[in-house]
């Protein structure tokens, strides 16, 4: 069985005052969680979060980092500051970073390769553009974004690896996959996954990422490919978050 993971990226929102507010709210609300819980949140309230929730169940994440260990990279971060900051998750490849920062697969490899040679759990994005799911492409780009982050892991290093399946036409849009469609998509990522790293893609877990929110979590949580969701304005309340971490 594998172990589902609610993660919230906060995006560019929350200062550190705020961002410890929202914590502090949050931690007795998923104490009792049945679930890996991860609050992605910008570098500036690393200290702030790590601060409330260290010793409880929620974990710190980070929502970008460079795949460098050192150097002229400014506003960069490292995968040894994320560490030393408390951070145990890092997401990479979010498709805003791709669409508005020049990401690209390739450099979503070095980052994730960099992430699991440190010790971080990755959660790495893939997804697909309203066109691309129009024209019939999901399948072919999931497969290929997906094989491309993993290229030079173990197979032992991709099963602690989390996928993020966020079509990017379900992103801040409101619009949402529906169950069949994500469970569907998110088994061909697994599907591609086994085609190289055999049984470790059993236990790869793989978010559905694209506007799950308090009232669509609990169906698209009983889909069997669906371990978790990578939730973006829905994390920013306390009570909302809680409701998709209890999405049973």
């Amino acid at each position: 069985m594998r172990k589902p993971i609610i993660a919230g990226n906060w995006k560019m929102n929350k200062t550190p005052s705020e961002a410890k507010q929202l914590v502090q709210e949050l931690v007795p609300l998923v104490a009792d969680a049945n679930c890996d819980v991860v609050v992605c949140t910008p570098a500036v309230n690393f200290a702030a979060v790590y601060e409330v929730i260290k010793g409880t169940n929620v974990k710190l994440g980070a929502e970008n980092m460079h795949w460098k260990e050192s150097g002229a990279y400014t506003g960069e971060l490292s995968a040894a500051m994320l560490k030393e900051s408390g951070c145990e998750y890092v997401i990479i490849g979010h498709s805003e970073r791709r669409q508005y920062f020049g990401e690209t697969d390739e450099t979503v490899n070095l980052r994730t390769r960099a992430a699991v040679a440190a010790g971080l759990i990755p959660i790495v994005c893939v997804g697909e553009k309203k066109e691309q799911r129009e024209a019939g492409y999901t399948d072919t780009l999931v497969t290929y974004q997906t094989l491309t982050a993993l290229t030079g892991l173990t197979a032992a290093e991709v099963e602690n690896v989390v996928i993020a399946y966020e079509p990017v036409w379900a992103i801040g849009t409101g619009l949402t996959a529906t169950d069949e469609q994500a469970n569907e998509t998110i088994g061909v990522i697994r599907a591609a996954i086994r085609s190289v790293y055999g049984d470790a893609a059993d236990k790869v877990r793989i978010q559905y990422g694209g506007s799950m929110n308090p009232k669509n979590a609990h169906g698209l949580m009983q889909k069997p490919e669906i371990d978790g969701g990578l939730i973006g304005g829905a994390s920013l309340k306390a009570e909302d978050f809680s409701k998709v971490v209890h999405f049973e």
